[in-house]
């Protein structure tokens, strides 16, 4: 692999990952002021004021700017990073995931949520979970460019292929930390099965998938309660007594609702949500698209869909036209993680799917997603460097035109290898 870049980033799609990060910045300066009035209102002041008391309204937004920057800067570090360097240390960034994320059974802190997700330091936290993402996708893109056409086999493809993506889920299930595991799951049955891997496989991958899933909705409390919510939404499941506390698995996907539904068409205006303030639990992260929603409305909110689609079509169009196997699977690994973790956001503040808790890539209030976001697209802006797009910055477009038609599409590459002996 030639690890000096041959041209210029793909600055289209930066164009639209810069529009959803300050999208982001925009609207947590709206939506997270009732945050950060209660984070910062250490007086216990009735009727606090912004600015008196030590009251700031602005302290999400800060802090949020803040990330912002330090995510800036790791992005133009790896963008710049030669791609053999993610491949050589790539084994190492995996067992040291196994290891962060088995610690944190142990020393982990759970910010009041279910899952002992966070390490915390000085009053700052941060999630391995999202950083882990980075770390499966390097690992499992060079394994399977090693694999090759044994990717098909059941013992050196399949079950290795389980023990590779089971092992971090198998830790996650132990925070517990169901939203992740649906992340990770995505993204490693994705690039293995566009590796080529076996349907019947898949098969008998999602079968097992079902059943251990099926044990742990029904053993675990929260999960049985969220799932049950969700498909029947009656009051048995809604409204439970949770070890002496009160707890309404309903109300968050009721809540978001309401705030979607609120903002109809043109929305109340940007500043003017009401559901932010009051019912809406973690609006300024898990469910800010959904505040979103109410403040702008479908006209404006519908812009934020556009974008994350145009990341899924676009990081597949720089697979498709990647240089070599690791830097397909690399780049497809990443469009999964950013596109599917949109949607499923999406879904869950909409009431498609059941509550997950996971953040609005590149939008969110949350300095490890942010961060972690912003690595994986400077990975994936740095293997558009060595691809010929159809629109991509180029300054003689008929010279390179006969190299693109020439190079091997996003499946051959894979069928050449499988076929040779």
């Amino acid at each position: 692999m030639n690890s000096k870049s041959k041209g210029q980033i793909d600055y289209i799609l930066l164009i639209v990952v810069s529009f959803l990060i300050l999208f982001g910045i925009i609207m947590i300066a709206s939506i997270g002021v009732p945050k950060s009035i209660e984070l910062t209102n250490t007086a216990g002041v009735s009727l606090p004021e912004c600015g008196v008391n030590g009251v700031d309204c602005y302290y999400l937004f800060k802090k949020h700017l803040f990330r912002v920057l330090l995510a800036a800067i790791l992005f133009f570090i790896t963008v710049r990073m030669p791609l053999k360097f993610w491949r050589s240390v790539s084994g190492f960034i995996y067992i040291g995931t196994l290891i962060t994320l088995a610690l944190l059974l142990l020393f982990g802190s759970s910010n009041s949520t279910f899952a002992t997700a966070w390490f915390t330091f000085f009053g700052n936290s941060i999630q391995p979970a999202e950083f882990g993402k980075i770390a499966i996708i390097l690992y499992l893109a060079r394994w399977l460019e090693n694999k090759g056409k044994d990717v098909q086999s059941f013992e050196k493809g399949f079950i290795s292929f389980c023990v590779i993506a089971g092992l971090p889920i198998l830790l996650l299930a132990g925070q517990p930390d169901f939203g992740s595991i649906l992340i990770y799951s995505c993204i490693t049955v994705g690039m293995f099965f566009l590796a080529g891997a076996r349907v019947k496989h898949l098969a008998i991958g999602l079968v097992i998938a079902i059943f251990v899933g099926t044990i742990a909705i029904t053993t675990t409390d929260y999960l049985k309660y969220r799932f049950g919510s969700y498909f029947t939404g009656s009051e048995e499941f809604c409204q439970v007594n949770d070890e002496g506390t009160a707890r309404d698995y309903c109300w968050q996907t009721e809540q978001a609702n309401i705030a979607v539904a609120s903002g109809g068409f043109w929305g109340r205006g940007l500043t003017k949500g009401v559901q932010k303030s009051y019912w809406l639990p973690q609006a300024s992260d898990d469910f800010i698209f959904a505040a979103s929603a109410e403040e702008l409305g479908f006209t404006r909110i519908i812009f934020v869909l556009f974008g994350f689609g145009f990341i899924g079509w676009r990081g597949l169009q720089i697979a498709k036209n990647a240089p070599d196997r690791y830097s397909m699977f690399l780049a497809t690994g990443i469009t999964l993680w950013i596109t599917m973790q949109a949607f499923v956001n999406i879904g869950v503040n909409t009431g498609v799917l059941p509550v997950t808790g996971i953040t609005l890539p590149f939008i969110s209030y949350g300095g490890s997603s942010l961060m972690a976001n912003m690595i994986g697209i400077g990975i994936l802006l740095n293997i558009s460097r060595n691809c010929n797009l159809n629109y991509a910055p180029t300054t003689n477009r008929r010279r390179n035109s006969r190299a693109h038609n020439a190079k091997p599409s996003y499946h051959r590459i894979y069928q050449k290898d499988a076929t040779d002996d």
